[in-house]
């Protein structure tokens, strides 16, 4: 498996991106799971079903696209971003020296954003460690640059973002990824309670700058597009306000290119020891 991710890290990116395809599609016929989160997920949220066939493969290609990101020389992964909308937003936010809050939702190529930033400032990147040891090492290798810090989905990761901000730094997290028992809240996403977690809200307390980021995979190979901005209404509030106040700007990001969100990913998934949502208990 290690063998076959390098090949695949040499290969050009109009290839891996048109094998994704082909492998996006594959996994689509074979695993009915698969299927059913996707087809349902984007039911949920209004989209399009005519638009799945484009769902899946950009799935295949975010896969496989890993690879060059992981492996390459920063100074060549960088070169992939071909356009950057809103650079003057992480700009204004330097200066201000409070620190950064990049949420970077499941849509278009969410791993360059990260590596993206590195080239220009320190960053610290909260992740959760695969189950596989092999690819656990694999990751972290490719995810580590000089100014990329990875912090584990931990007590000890969250003390490490925060430390981040206070020294006007940069950290970035997946706030639609369903987090464990006891680090969410049931609240809507697309009209339907999943389990969010509260940390990228608690972050946006902190008085640092909140930048939603994510990189619009081009056709043809032809690199990202990376998109910045500040949310569209200002988080405010408590925690469990803000949190959803996050979940509706992930929304309207996922709107702009529906195709390129990760919908067989399973966000209404119940973790393990959590109580269902409220709708559930009555």
């Amino acid at each position: 498996m290690v063998f076959l991710i390098r090949f695949l890290s040499w290969l050009p990116l109009w290839l891996l991106h048109a094998l994704g395809g082909w492998l996006g599609r594959l996994v689509y016929l074979l695993s009915p799971t698969y299927r059913r989160h996707l087809q349902e997920n984007m039911a949920q949220a209004g989209i399009d079903l005519a638009l799945r066939g484009q769902a899946v493969a950009a799935a295949g290609r975010q896969a496989l696209e890993l690879a060059p990101i992981w492996l390459k020389p920063l100074a060549e992964v960088t070169p992939r971003v071909v356009a950057v909308s809103g650079w003057e937003i992480v700009e204004a936010a330097r200066q201000l020296g409070k620190g950064i809050v990049f949420l970077t939702p499941h849509l278009g190529c969410f791993e360059i954003t990260a590596q993206y930033y590195a080239a220009h400032a320190p960053i610290t990147v909260l992740y959760r460690p695969p189950k596989r040891a092999f690819l656990q090492k694999l990751i972290e290798t490719g995810r580590q640059r000089e100014n990329l810090h990875l912090a584990p989905a931990d007590v000890s990761g969250v003390r490490s973002l925060v430390k981040a901000l206070k020294r006007g730094q940069a950290v970035g997290l997946l706030p639609d990824q369903a987090p464990k028992v006891g680090e969410g809240v049931w609240l809507d996403f697309f009209g339907k309670p999943a389990y969010t977690m509260t940390l990228a809200a608690r972050l946006t307390e902190t008085g640092a700058t909140t930048i939603f980021a994510w990189a619009e995979r081009l056709p043809s190979g032809r690199g990202y597009h990376l998109h910045l901005r500040r949310a569209v209404t200002p988080l405010e509030g408590d925690t469990i306000n803000r949190a959803r106040q996050i979940n509706v700007e992930i929304e309207a990001l996922v709107r702009e290119c529906p195709a390129q969100y990760l919908w067989g990913y399973n966000r209404y998934k119940r973790p393990a020891g959590a109580e269902p949502p409220p709708e559930e208990r009555s």
